[in-house]
């Protein structure tokens, strides 16, 4: 029996990427998974997200949390449409009568325009944002109600950057620091009702994207890394599968004390030095600490405003 057997999780944006990872890793604990995206064999493919061309189906995914042992369930949703996802949480609420998980990946379109805040377009970037946002408040708006019936539950925003420090884009900073806060608003109003929220941030992570991106495997990764001049830049020796912060989400979820995490924002690398779970191949990779002894000065901007920023994405 899996540590989480007997659970119900929703990933929220599993089709790829952390998404996978997570679900993934959910069911290896033995955690019933719901996962959903747009994506998906049954529907056509999502023209309006810039992974629109990649092969990558919640089909694929449930499979893999079946195979991981768990029960993976696909369930084709659209995060910005909020009668889906009204609809997808009375299903669950009919089926199953309880949640206990809910992960919120859902990645976004890409920065458009990497330069100064004063240079940038604000009607875009306001579509920008809201775009990015509100599927995540949809999301946990829906969700939260199943975890106060049952009074209990954990509530996970998966973000960029452990702390507060800037983004490197202001419309993608306003996302993240509020994804942030969304979580924070999470556990100080449910902290009664039982339910404890936060957010997490992987490393780098090997995404099937990446991999693709460095014409690299998981067979050969490390090759890559040492003689790839970007992949070298990146520091892709460091990173992480998908699979690192699905483990960290599934030590927590599993674990009575877990409201000390409640409204704070932590790393798959921190929590593996709390809970002893490792990446796939055993290590424990820690990106944060692989520049400050590689690159601290990649870690300060001309300002001199300390920064750090996961780089790759949770898709």
């Amino acid at each position: 029996m899996g540590m989480l057997s007997g659970q119900v999780a929703v990933v929220a944006g599993a089709t790829r990427g952390a998404g996978r990872g997570i679900a993934r890793m959910l069911g290896e604990a033995g955690a019933t998974v719901y996962c959903t995206g747009r994506s998906s064999r049954s529907g056509p493919r999502n023209h309006r997200h810039h992974y629109a061309g990649r092969p990558e189906t919640i089909e694929e995914t449930a499979e893999l949390v079946t195979g991981a042992g768990g029960e993976g369930i696909a369930v084709r949703v659209d995060h910005a449409d909020e009668i889906q996802v009204k609809k997808f949480f009375s299903t669950i609420k009919r089926q199953r009568k309880r949640l206990d998980i809910l992960v919120n990946v859902l990645t976004h379109s890409p920065v458009q325009r990497w330069s100064a805040f004063w240079k940038q377009d604000v009607a875009q970037g306001r579509e920008q944002v809201e775009g990015w946002i509100w599927p995540h408040v949809l999301t946990a708006r829906h969700a939260v109600p199943l975890m106060v019936a049952g009074k209990s539950g954990l509530v996970v925003e998966v973000i960029e950057q452990e702390g507060i420090g800037y983004h490197g884009q202001v419309w993608f900073d306003f996302f993240e620091i509020m994804l942030k806060r969304l979580a924070f608003a999470v556990a100080t109003e449910g902290a009664d009702q039982g339910i404890t929220a936060f957010a997490v941030t992987p490393g780098f992570m090997r995404t099937e994207a990446i991999l693709e991106q460095f014409g690299a495997t998981e067979a050969n990764w490390k090759e890559v890394a040492e003689t790839n001049p970007q992949a070298k830049g990146w520091g892709f020796i460091a990173s992480e599968t998908p699979c690192y912060v699905g483990r960290a989400i599934a030590a927590v979820a599993a674990d009575p004390e877990r409201q000390r995490f409640s409204g704070g924002v932590t790393s798959s690398a921190t929590l593996s030095e709390i809970y002893p779970f490792t990446d796939l191949d055993g290590s424990r990779p820690n990106m944060k600490r692989y520049f400050e002894k590689h690159h601290p000065e990649l870690l300060v901007g001309k300002s001199g405003v300390a920064e750090w920023t996961v780089r790759g994405g949770n898709g």
